[in-house]
């Protein structure tokens, strides 16, 4: 029963909890509580699959007794089963090792070419930008209005004539205080770990909408990190003044599509989250996260406090 439960919960819940997150009104107003819910809800249904492979091939019983029953148990998976059939086993153990190995091949596969196209980017900044020291940040000469920030071992800001045209010197400041936003809060970590899900298994709503969520989650934070040192308006007025500019790839910037309705947001700010919603928020966290241990334990810790109260019984 623990199985079927695990089992049924990432089929169902691939369908729902992206409805019921997409509806959350709130997030644009504790956006980093967002983003760990959506990332929280991908980790669970990843989670009950791994899970529930392990229930199936490990018994309630070894886990109950322990450690070194566990590590017995492992030759007894490729020759006598565990209690189930060999066949169960063996799915078992190949479903868990081929989504391991999937996420981990995405993931690896959107990191290096994330890098990748940042160095060769790097490599063209290197050509035709500028370190400005007084902005702290590599300036291009180009029409276009753009602010954005290359993420990596070598992180920059960068800024086009352009923007700086078109931008007052608070504005700029107010710009590229959200660009370092960015690279203090490795969001494009957070951007690249969606990426890596809803690639390597695409159509799974959770995942795709997660992937959509969490881009515009990213931005809201920086805008609120930016808004901690500068005035709510200046970054309005610097988003308007960006909002037709297209951030290169494997780049985050603070233009874009959603540039006006975060324009909207920094000019008729909403009351933050009250003690309570931000507790609730963290609690829906740790159920998330937690609840599929929890279900994939309980047999193992009834079958130990089984055993040892039979022991005590019998002394």
């Amino acid at each position: 029963m623990t199985a079927v439960a695990l089992t049924l919960y990432p089929l169902l819940a691939a369908f729902i909890l992206p409805r019921v997150l997409g509806r959350a009104g709130w997030a644009d107003r504790a956006p980093r509580l967002a983003i760990t819910l959506w990332q929280a809800a991908c980790a669970s249904v990843v989670g009950s699959v791994l899970l529930a492979a392990f229930v199936l091939a490990v018994p309630p019983a070894v886990v109950g007794h322990g450690l070194a029953a566990f590590f017995a148990a492992c030759t007894a998976w490729l020759t006598h089963g565990t209690g189930m059939t060999v066949a169960t086993t063996g799915i078992a153990v190949t479903v868990a090792g081929a989504v391991v190995t999937r996420i981990a091949y995405r993931t690896a596969a959107v990191l290096v070419r994330a890098r990748t196209e940042r160095r060769r980017h790097a490599e063209v900044l290197a050509r035709l930008g500028r370190h400005d020291e007084r902005l702290g940040a590599i300036v291009v000469d180009y029409d276009e209005r753009l602010a954005y920030c290359l993420p990596g071992r070598r992180a920059s800001t960068v800024i086009t004539t352009g923007a700086l045209r078109s931008l007052s010197p608070e504005q700029v400041a107010a710009v590229l205080a959200h660009e370092r936003a960015h690279l203090r809060g490795r969001h494009h970590l957070v951007v690249a770990g969606a990426e890596a899900l809803a690639t390597a298994f695409p159509r799974v709503p959770l995942f795709e909408r997660a992937r959509a969520e969490l881009a515009g989650l990213v931005e809201l934070l920086a805008d609120d990190m930016a808004a901690r040192r500068h005035p709510r308006v200046l970054i309005a007025t610097a988003l308007v003044g960006l909002a037709t500019g297209r951030t290169p790839a494997s780049a985050l910037g603070a233009g874009g599509d959603t540039a006006l309705a975060r324009v909207r947001r920094m000019l008729r700010p909403e009351t933050p989250l009250g003690r309570g919603q931000r507790l609730a928020g963290a609690l829906a966290v740790g159920l998330l996260l937690g609840g599929p241990a929890v279900v994939a334990l309980l047999p193992g810790l009834g079958s130990f406090l089984a055993h040892h109260c039979h022991e005590l019984l019998a002394r």
